[in-house]
């Protein structure tokens, strides 16, 4: 007998705005400046995405200094400190911030508050580079919290002049516990409440809905993406069997066994290609019918970046 398998797509998933503005930045600089340009660190957390744009022609490096002299910069989606900036004025490179405006907008913030004299916590996750990214943006009186044990410790200078940012790819089930400790420790903390991005919200609704669903659940994105792995545990949390995978590769036949409903999502920086590939890879244990699912249609986007000097 032909197994059959029910495919349900969230919807959304894949890129984000943020991410489509990154890839598309990296992207026109090969046209308008040749190759090679050189990439901060990975532009967004796909391995699939890195490669393919190395094809092109883009070198990602760890070190400013392995950038010649005159060399295109292109910072990544995830926002740098005022410190990569000033470094790589003094080394002469030509850059361009690929900064995510949302996280822009965070860095906002934590200078804002600096300015006023307040402690900063950054709720977020220790060396993600979009957290790294934000300390880095005030000179001290910086914290990052990551969890509810850190949030009961964390010391500040004056409790009366606290304040909080978040990181934008965090579940919105991480934050609350750790805000609540925050808040009664300072009653008076200032803070947004939450700056997770509207697409990772988006995302992490759409993963709910599809548990409803299925009876197994594919997160497609890489396992450096903080939020496809909080996609994951979206999933795990609604009680649905979930696994993240690069791509179909990755995929152990025996998850499939005894499954019939299965629920596909991606992350912000996985590209749709690898969302039909798993479709593709189904097809060779059975017959599948494909469902999309109804959510929420993000018409946001943003402009490339252009040089900054």
């Amino acid at each position: 007998m032909v197994k059959q398998f029910t495919v349900f797509l969230a919807s959304p998933r894949g890129f984000c705005a943020g991410v489509e503005r990154a890839i598309e930045t990296v992207k026109l600089c090969l046209r308008r400046y040749g190759k090679p340009v050189y990439v901060l660190h990975e532009i967004v957390h796909n391995k699939h995405v890195i490669s393919e744009l190395a094809a092109l022609g883009a070198v990602f490096v760890e070190h400013l200094g392995d950038v010649p002299q005159g060399g295109v910069c292109i910072f990544s989606a995830h926002g740098v400190s005022r410190s990569i900036e000033q470094k790589a004025g003094e080394l002469g490179l030509r850059t361009i911030d690929a900064t995510c405006p949302l996280v822009t907008s965070v860095h906002g913030m934590a200078e804002k508050y600096h300015a006023m004299g307040y402690d900063v916590v950054i709720v977020g996750h220790h060396k993600h580079p979009e957290v790294e990214g934000t300390a880095g943006r005030v000179a001290d009186r910086v914290h990052i919290v990551a969890d509810e044990q850190e949030a009961e410790a964390v010391e500040v200078a004056d409790v009366q002049k606290v304040a909080y940012v978040t990181q934008t790819t965090l579940n919105s089930n991480d934050i609350i516990g750790i805000v609540t400790i925050l808040k009664n420790r300072f009653t008076d903390i200032k803070g947004p409440g939450s700056n997770i991005c509207f697409a990772t919200q988006n995302r992490q609704d759409a993963v709910k809905q599809l548990a409803e669903k299925s009876d197994l659940l594919f997160v497609v994105g890489s396992k450096n993406s903080s939020n496809s792995n909080r996609l994951r545990e979206v999933a795990a949390l609604c009680g649905v069997e979930a696994h993240l995978i690069d791509d179909f590769q990755d995929i152990d036949p025996t998850w499939i066994l005894g499954k019939k409903r299965i629920g596909i999502t991606a992350g912000a920086s996985a590209p749709e290609r690898l969302v039909d590939g798993v479709s593709l890879w189904l097809q060779g244990y059975g017959t599948v019918k494909v469902i999309e699912m109804a959510g929420i249609k993000e018409k946001i986007h943003f402009k490339p970046a252009i040089l900054s000097y």
